[in-house]
């Protein structure tokens, strides 16, 4: 139970680094219920990252989620080899499958994410069918997120939907991407303040064997959103 903790927290600490430059900063994982010493609530947890990305987008269709997330976890496993013998002659050979840095996983995760599919149903037969809804030529994979709704765009705080809004969230003013503060702020603004840092510098080699630096203080442009 003490590595379900871990890989539940580390992934908690993945989603939101993954989307710190995001109007939605995976805010909502906050939510999840705390770590019990039995986890009899293992099931919401899992449940409630699903839920939360992309508001009632995802959400819709859980088990699709969890099932392209699975999916990508297979798929992410390598065969890694270990050789036994005299003088490293591999007369014997041990292989196992072993999963990348979580990070990598959390990276393709994140651009199945903002790929998603807006898709509505069509009935076929019996059976309901998912088609895009804008018009999309390529069908819908079993690889494809999928939404029915649109996310709202989190610029202010909303407790049901897990948004804590961006005001103070800090920006790039030089950016043009997610993380600028024109795309961040919503149009609002930002404010700017300066910060000094301390941080090492004029580095220098000791014989033997160490690197000596001096402290230097450094002054910082900031900016956040209004």
């Amino acid at each position: 139970m003490p590595s379900i903790v871990r890989a539940a927290r580390r992934t908690q600490q993945l989603c939101q680094q993954s989307f710190a430059d995001m109007r939605w900063s995976c805010s909502s994982i906050q939510r999840a219920p705390s770590f019990g010493p039995d986890l009899l609530t293992a099931l919401s947890f899992l449940e409630t990252p699903v839920g939360a990305l992309g508001s009632q987008s995802l959400g819709q269709y859980p088990e699709r989620a969890n099932s392209v997330s699975l999916q990508v976890l297979s798929d992410s496993l390598d065969t890694r080899c270990k050789c036994h013998g005299i003088s490293g002659s591999c007369s014997v050979k041990t292989c196992w499958k072993g999963l990348p840095d979580l990070g990598e996983i959390a990276s393709d995760l994140k651009s199945r994410y903002l790929a998603a599919l807006k898709v509505t149903h069509r009935l076929v037969g019996p059976r309901k069918q998912l088609i895009p809804k804008e018009g999309d030529a390529r069908p819908v994979t079993e690889m494809d997120l999928v939404y029915l709704i649109s996310s709202p765009d989190y610029c202010t705080p909303n407790p049901q939907l897990g948004s804590l809004g961006t005001q103070d969230r800090p920006c790039n003013r030089s950016s043009v991407g997610s993380d600028s503060c024109d795309l961040l702020c919503c149009g609002r603004g930002y404010n700017t303040y300066t910060e000094e840092v301390q941080e090492r510098c004029h580095c220098r080699y000791r014989w033997c064997c160490s690197v000596v630096c001096r402290r230097c203080r450094r002054s910082l442009e900031r900016h956040v959103c209004k």
